[in-house]
C-alpha cells in the first residue's frame, strides 16, 4: 500500500448539501458522468443507458439490510433504563454484536428486553430478550439472544427499524417511509445493516430500459457493515484497519462476467460494496474467480484494479475508506475536483443523494496525483 497522508483526502461538505430523503422518483436523482481524463458532465441517472453499450455488464449488489435497530430496556430492580441498539454484525445463530447507547448503563450478565411497549414501560408485547456476554470499547457489546436461528430473524424483522446513518438519524426523526426508502430493488440476501446505497437510485422502469439496450445485469453479494461509517482515525493510510463483510460472488457469475471482459464489453459495478467483492475474487491475471467470505480489502491510491472498469456510486464521507476508494479508481485529483464541482453545483450528498458516474483513470499515474 502507498503511504498517504488521510488529511489528503479531507474537503469541507456544507451540511445543507448532505441528502435527508431520497430522489421521488429514485431514478430522478442528479449523476455527476467523470470522464477516464477527468472531464466532467452534469447528468441524472435515468440516462445510465445512454453511457452504457450492449456489449457491457452492469453488477448489483443483492444483499437485503435487516431492520437493525432495536429499543429496549434494561430492568435492574426497580431502576428500568431505555437503552438503543444497533446491529453490527452476526457472529453465529444467536449472538450478535451491537452499538448500544447508553453503553454505560449496561453491565455484564445483565438482560435487555427488545419490544413493543406499553406506556409505562412495564409490560411489553412480542418481546425479545437479550443478555450482554460481553463488552468492548466504545459502546460495543456482544449480545446472546433468546431465539436462535430463523425464530430471531423474524424477531429482529419484526421489532427493528431501518438503521440509518448517522449524519441522517441525528437530523430528523425515522420516517414510515425509510423501511422502504432505504432498501434497493435488487435487496434479497438478508444481512446487511447499511444499504449499498448507488442501488437506492434504480427503478424497475429504469431496469427495463438497461434490458432494452441489451445491458446484462448481474448479482454479487457483499453484506455492507456499520464499518462503512466507521471514521479513519489515524494520520497514515497505512496504519488503519479495514473493517471486514462478508461477500460472495458466484461460479455462474464469474463465468459470465469473465466472458464479458474477454469479448472486449465493460465491468460496470453499481457501488464500491460490488467494486469490493469483484477486486476480492478477481486474479493477478485479471480474471474473475468464484468467492466466499470474508474481505477487507482496501483501496487507496495506487490501488491496481484488475476487474472493475467503471463504477456508479454517490458521494461519500471525506476523509473515509470509500472517498479513498474513488480516489484510488479515478485519480484523487480528479476526485477533489469533481466533488468540488458537485458541491458548487447543488448535488446532494451521501446515502439519500446524488451519484456519479466514474471511469478508471486514463493514466496510472494519476492515482498518484496531489489535489
Amino acid at each position: 500500500m502507498t503511504a498517504m497522508r488521510v488529511d489528503a483526502f479531507d474537503f469541507v461538505l456544507p451540511p445543507e448539501r448532505i441528502a435527508l430523503t431520497p430522489a421521488n422518483p429514485r431514478d430522478s436523482a442528479r449523476m455527476l458522468v467523470v470522464g477516464p481524463d477527468g472531464g466532467l458532465t452534469d447528468a441524472q441517472v435515468g440516462d445510465l443507458p445512454d453511457y452504457l453499450t450492449a456489449a457491457d455488464a452492469l453488477v448489483v449488489n443483492d444483499t437485503r439490510v435487516i431492520p437493525a435497530r432495536l429499543d429496549g430496556i434494561r430492568v435492574r430492580g426497580e431502576a428500568v433504563a431505555s437503552i438503543e441498539a444497533t446491529l453490527i454484525e452476526r457472529v453465529d445463530d444467536c449472538r450478535w454484536r451491537a452499538l448500544v447507547r447508553p453503553a454505560k448503563r449496561l453491565n455484564v450478565g445483565e438482560r435487555i428486553r427488545f419490544g413493543e411497549a406499553t406506556e409505562s414501560m412495564s409490560c411489553l408485547l412480542a418481546a425479545l430478550d437479550a443478555e450482554v456476554e460481553d463488552k468492548g470499547e466504545a459502546g460495543e457489546v456482544l449480545l446472546r439472544f433468546e431465539f436462535t436461528g430463523a425464530a430471531l430473524d423474524e424477531a429482529i424483522e419484526r421489532l427493528g427499524s431501518p438503521p440509518l446513518p448517522p449524519y441522517i438519524a441525528s437530523r430528523r426523526a425515522l420516517s414510515p417511509s425509510d423501511s422502504a426508502d432505504y432498501q434497493t430493488m435488487f435487496a434479497a440476501k438478508p444481512g446487511a445493516v447499511a444499504a449499498p446505497t448507488a442501488g437506492l437510485h434504480f427503478t424497475p422502469t429504469l431496469v427495463a430500459r438497461l434490458v432494452a439496450r441489451g445491458v446484462a445485469l448481474h448479482r454479487v453479494t457483499l453484506h455492507v457493515g456499520a464499518g462503512t461509517f466507521a471514521p479513519v482515525r489515524v494520520e497514515d493510510t497505512r496504519d488503519h484497519t479495514m473493517h471486514s463483510e462478508w461477500g460472495s460472488v458466484s461460479a455462474a457469475t464469474a463465468d459470465a462476467l469473465n466472458a464479458v471482459r474477454e469479448a472486449g464489453g465493460r465491468i460496470v459495478c453499481v457501488g464500491t460494496t460490488s467494486a469490493r467483492v469483484l477486486e476480492s475474487a478477481a486474479e493477478e491475471n485479471g480474471r474473475l474467480r468464484p468467492f466466499s467470505g470474508r474481505t477487507d480489502i482496501f483501496m487507496t491510491p495506487g490501488f491496481q484494479f484488475r476487474f472493475v472498469d467503471a463504477l456508479m456510486t454517490n458521494f461519500h464521507l471525506p476523509r473515509s475508506t470509500l472517498f479513498m476508494l474513488v480516489s484510488a479508481f479515478s485519480g484523487l485529483k480528479t476526485m477533489h475536483a469533481a466533488y468540488a464541482h458537485a458541491i458548487q453545483a447543488g448535488y446532494r450528498f451521501y446515502s439519500y443523494g446524488d451519484a456519479c458516474f466514474l471511469s478508471r483513470a486514463a493514466r496510472a499515474t494519476s492515482h498518484n496525483e496531489s489535489p
